[in-house]
């Protein structure tokens, strides 16, 4: 079943962790050997606080709240080098997405992924799951220089799409990019992701136009 947003949208553009893939895992083991590699224990906060924020600008918050030393390059080249594997070889997506987007392609959606993943990354995990060619435009926030609190990286994927930003429906699982969507001038739909309390259920549902609790459910609002 499609959400009912469906027609009069055409195209259809995702976020990839939690929200697609079943991911959220690889983060926190990444974020524990990174602070621990440094004799620091891993915040409670710190998921929450970089929710929204770009590769590179997450790199410079971690940066000045922890005084490191180390360049916003080299702390990105090492959460690739910890990451790029698991996204590869065992990252996968959630169960029901395949379907869900296979329904969607079946009825003309033209499909397109926004994510704060690196390039090299979300092509690994695209092609790891056999749906590279099922995206029409691939744009990752590294393109842009505002996360997805703003509207950039999904003006800029409806852009790649050749369509316009109203007749774009946008999934992710962060309130802050429920907030990006509706700039955008998109409609938002949010979708659940229990993973270490990183979500706020309450809140990402009053900001969203519509919510997905699993695509294997089809529970769609």
């Amino acid at each position: 079943m499609l959400p009912a947003l469906f027609p009069p949208h055409t195209a259809a553009i995702f976020d990839l962790d939690g929200t697609l893939l079943d991911s959220m895992w690889v983060w926190h083991a990444v974020d524990t050997t990174f602070f621990a590699a440094r004799g620091l224990a891993l915040p409670a906060d710190y998921a929450s606080n970089i929710l929204s924020l770009t590769f590179h600008e997450t790199a410079a918050y971690t940066i000045a709240r922890f005084g490191l030393k180390e360049s916003a390059e080299a702390v990105m080249e090492e959460w690739n080098r910890l990451s790029y594997r698991e996204y590869r070889d065992h990252v996968r997506l959630k169960p029901g997405a395949r379907a869900y987007l296979a329904a969607l392609r079946a009825q003309g959606i033209r499909l397109g992924v926004a994510s704060n993943l690196t390039r090299r990354v979300i092509d690994a995990v695209l092609h790891a799951n056999g749906i590279d060619d099922w995206f029409g435009a691939v744009t990752s926030s590294d393109e842009v220089t505002r996360g997805k609190r703003y509207p950039d990286v999904f003006l800029r994927a409806a852009q790649k799409l050749g369509v316009r930003p109203a007749d774009c429906v946008a999934f992710d699982d962060i309130a802050p990019a429920m907030v990006g969507i509706h700039a955008a001038g998109m409609t938002a739909c949010a979708v659940r992701e229990d993973g270490f309390g990183r979500q706020d259920w309450d809140e990402i549902t009053a900001l969203a136009d519509a919510h997905i609790l699993t695509f294997e459910d089809e529970d769609t609002l």
